[in-house]
């Protein structure tokens, strides 16, 4: 038992040097970035909040009946639990260190769920990991008997893999929306570089295509020209969608149109060098990892199709074998 309250008391001291030291290392500008986040967030949902409410008014106003003062009966869930879970991301948001705020501002950034996706909530979900990892890492103590430094190590391990998993996680979700961008890339450049030829503007193609297509790429471009819309400059709103989509081929593809349109030169003559290079990118991705396949190849055939071989070929053999033997 002593043992036990020891090493949780160990664990507890070591989380809170790994908690100081990461706090020593905030700074201002950090302090300030949260400040701001903090505000963009209540003005987001202080604008939800009337966009509700005036979608709910609408159809009373439509009609011209007098308005009644009739009390709104709101769900259990609305009263009581909605307002202790936004309590309780609160409270994990103002837990969490500033540099694990950043770096999971910049994973939702990349993996495009910036909208979608509240930091508070993804700040109060990784502090929710931690805590299960040093549970989990508990509860294996509980089966098997450790020297105090090991149970030490143990829920100190086991705090690290629950704060490593998130990351994991939207890194996988990161890596699935490159792949993605990466195959529709070079028919939607050649899209782009046909609607150019034909007449239209750079804006006007964009516009064009993302009315037409659907997938990750197209939502991007859309992002683009409502940023665009709402008073961002062009160059500016490209140079986001190359940092959200974090790909080289994007990269290039932005620096290239930002550059034509700065020095005034040939949009479709630009557009149809892009396009061919990216074909070219393309093609050889795809015949690199074609040359992959016969590597990739080799563990399933030993685990699957090797023994089965083997059984089919050798096993009349072996059965020939045993009845001579047992003849003899």
């Amino acid at each position: 038992m002593f043992q036990i309250i020891f090493s949780l008391i160990g664990a507890a001291i070591w989380g809170a040097i790994f908690y100081w030291i990461l706090y020593l290392r905030q700074t201002p500008r950090a302090q300030v970035r949260r400040r701001i986040l903090g505000m963009v967030e209540r003005a987001e949902s202080e604008r939800a909040r009337a966009l509700r409410a005036q979608q709910a008014a609408a159809p009373s106003i439509s009609t011209n009946e007098p308005q009644q003062n009739l009390p709104v009966r709101r769900s259990f869930f609305v009263r009581i639990i909605k307002p202790i879970m936004f309590r309780l991301e609160h409270f994990l948001h103002s837990l969490t260190p500033t540099a694990i705020i950043g770096l999971l501002e910049m994973y939702i950034f990349r993996a495009g769920k910036q909208g979608s996706w509240a930091l508070q909530r993804a700040a109060a979900m990784w502090a929710v990991s931690v805590v299960l990892g040093v549970v989990v890492a508990f509860l294996v103590l509980q089966y098997q008997d450790f020297l105090l430094p090991q149970k030490i190590l143990i829920l100190i391990v086991g705090g690290l893999i629950g704060a490593i998993v998130p990351f994991f996680i939207l890194r996988a979700k990161i890596r699935n929306r490159q792949k993605e961008i990466k195959r529709t890339l070079p028919e939607f450049l050649d899209l782009l570089c046909v609607s150019v030829q034909a007449g239209l503007s750079f804006d006007g193609a964009v516009s064009k295509i993302t009315s037409r297509m659907n997938g990750t790429l197209s939502d991007e471009f859309r992002h683009m020209l409502d940023d665009v819309k709402f008073g961002m400059t062009k160059q500016y709103a490209l140079n986001q969608v190359a940092k959200r989509c974090d790909i080289e081929e994007i990269y290039l593809f932005t620096t290239s149109v930002i550059q034509a349109e700065k020095l005034g030169t040939s949009m479709a003559q630009t557009l149809q060098l892009q396009a061919d290079n990216i074909r070219d990118r393309h093609r050889q991705h795809v015949k690199t990892e074609a040359m992959k396949a016969p590597v990739k190849m080799i563990f399933p055939m030993v685990l699957f199709i090797f023994p089965a071989m083997f059984v089919v070929l050798l096993m009349p053999s072996v059965i020939t074998l045993i009845r001579t033997l047992g003849n003899h």
